[in-house]
């Protein structure tokens, strides 16, 4: 499994890129920058799971967003373009070089997108923590993770909190370029933590969920 900017010469990749992405022209712009700039490219979200994404936020009639890991600000990009005119990101990252320098660039030259997303500097847990505590359980319609592996379940847990029920959850990179198929005890802290998530996910009582081989796999979860 690999995303479609890593792989552009598979032709079945290829073929369902072409039938399933529309990005908007800023989209593509921050897409192409990000791989032109930065030598880090592979965190970025592939643009079949942006789109995915954005389905989702169409098909729920979702307002507000939960974006765990920021990099330079792609997906947080792509719900924006997605929810109405009063739609809500809150996006998270412990590192902002890459938004500064590649994302609000493009970012700022449209205000009608930028006005509906945060970006908040600092680990991501104590932000969805923080978020808690402040009555926010259960207001938030969609949540896409794709930060740091370790934390995986730790943002699944919270994001299901913050989530109303309906609400959808897309884990990315849940099958990470294969490894996860892969004998068990090669695994790397990271993979492991993605095995882990996963397993958690299909367990969780309190979700329906479907493990699709999109991208580089995506975990998608609905809140009962």
């Amino acid at each position: 499994m690999s995303k479609s900017y890593e792989d552009p010469n598979d032709p079945i990749v290829g073929y369902c890129t072409k039938l399933t992405v529309k990005q908007t022209p800023v989209e593509k712009e921050l897409e192409d920058t990000t791989i032109k700039n930065h030598q880090h490219y592979g965190m970025l979200g592939a643009p079949e799971v942006l789109q995915f994404g954005k389905n989702f936020i169409y098909l729920i009639g979702a307002k507000r967003v939960l974006d765990i890991g920021t990099f330079s600000g792609a997906s947080a990009l792509a719900w924006a373009t997605a929810l109405p005119s009063d739609g809500e990101v809150q996006s998270f990252d412990v590192d902002h070089s890459a938004l500064k320098s590649i994302g609000l660039p493009i970012i700022q030259k449209h205000p009608e997108l930028e006005k509906k997303i945060t970006f908040n500097l600092g680990p991501a847990v104590e932000k969805l923590d923080g978020l808690i505590a402040k009555g926010e359980s259960g207001k938030y319609d969609l949540a896409f993770i794709d930060a740091d592996k370790i934390n995986y379940t730790n943002y699944y847990k919270k994001c299901m909190k913050l989530l109303r029920s309906g609400g959808v959850i897309l884990v990315d990179n849940a099958l990470w370029n294969n490894a996860v198929t892969k004998n068990p005890s090669t695994f790397d802290s990271s993979t492991k933590a993605i095995d882990e998530c996963n397993k958690y996910i299909f367990g969780d009582e309190s979700s329906n969920s479907t493990l699709l081989t999109i991208g580089d796999g995506v975990h998608v979860a609905f809140k009962k």
